[in-house]
């Protein structure tokens, strides 16, 4: 197959990297363009572009694929299919007919739940036991296309947005390459999305918010969906405090949302709404994450029985 591929972070840098090592040929890779990043606003190469550039493919980093002069030069490639994984920019829908056999998006849901922007994030928050590879039939619609094929993923109780992230990565390569061998051999069949549809809103900052009058299990789901970003956050003593990591000791009593019921060597221990938080990974504003043990024994007598976070 003779194809093109959209993608920007990590996760489409895996799937591209398996592309490029298979019998397929990649003609060119779309891109976001080089964004401000960091401290110092120095311009930031995405993960695929840097890839790109390895392995000597054609990069194209517009700023949109409305332009009807990017349209011509994709038509020029005589491309077989586009393959978008986490591009992040929108396919028009005079992109979506220009290769031979249409667009394929890569997502990491099994649609149609989690349609959107972060559905690794929200499926974690949520609770979801699975989760889960879509390769996709791209249509006008936001994720609203046919199954190609699906693989499912099991989430398992330690798992944190990294974590789901990284098997994903590899689990929505190598199922794009089975899709495309099936295709080639005339055995893929499309299937209309069946199922109750949910939307996978874009995260912010501002959601990392922890509210201890919520139950422990919400807080520490919502503390492994942010986990490596936006992170869940709280305050103590006027201090922005980052929660790496929180487990649920769920013995179903309540209380003063916030408050702190003890200080060991290993962990805070923290009141909730219903259970309790046993918080092991923090980060102090201007500070790394450490460990509760670490970060004790720096400032020993820093958190106090009886006093609140939040």
């Amino acid at each position: 197959m003779r194809l093109l591929f959209a993608g920007t972070p990590e996760i489409a840098r895996v799937v591209l990297e398996k592309l490029v090592h298979s019998e397929h040929e990649v003609l060119a890779v779309l891109t976001q363009p080089d964004r401000p990043a960091g401290r110092g606003q120095k311009l930031h190469e995405s993960e695929v572009k840097i890839f790109a550039q390895m392995q000597s493919l054609k990069i194209l980093q517009p700023t949109t694929l409305k332009s009807l002069e990017l349209q011509q030069e994709l038509r020029d490639f005589n491309s077989d299919l586009l393959i978008v994984v986490a591009y992040g920019l929108l396919i028009p829908p005079e992109v979506l007919t220009i290769p031979k056999y249409g667009c394929w998006n890569v997502h990491v849901s099994l649609l149609p739940r989690w349609r959107g922007a972060a559905p690794i994030q929200r499926a974690l928050e949520a609770g979801d036991e699975v989760t889960g590879v879509s390769i996709m039939q791209m249509d006008a619609g936001l994720d609203t296309g046919p199954i190609l094929l699906q693989k499912t993923l099991p989430i398992l109780p330690e798992d944190t947005a990294f974590t789901v992230h990284q098997t994903l990565a590899t689990l929505g390569a190598e199922t794009l390459l089975r899709a495309l061998d099936l295709f080639v051999q005339q055995q893929l069949t499309p299937q209309a999305q069946i199922g109750d549809v949910t939307y996978a809103k874009k995260l912010t900052k501002e959601e990392g918010r922890l509210d201890f009058n919520l139950p422990a299990r919400v807080l520490e789901r919502k503390i492994r969906a942010f986990y490596p970003w936006p992170m869940a956050y709280t305050e103590y003593a006027g201090v922005h405090f980052k929660v790496g990591r929180a487990l649920v000791v769920d013995d179903g009593t309540c209380g003063r949302g916030g408050e702190i019921i003890a200080v060991q060597p290993e962990f805070i221990l923290v009141q909730t709404a219903s259970g309790k938080l046993r918080i092991e990974l923090l980060q102090k504003a201007g500070s790394k994450m450490l460990s509760v043990r670490e970060f004790l024994q720096g400032h020993p007598h820093y958190f106090s029985i009886g006093h609140t976070l939040g």
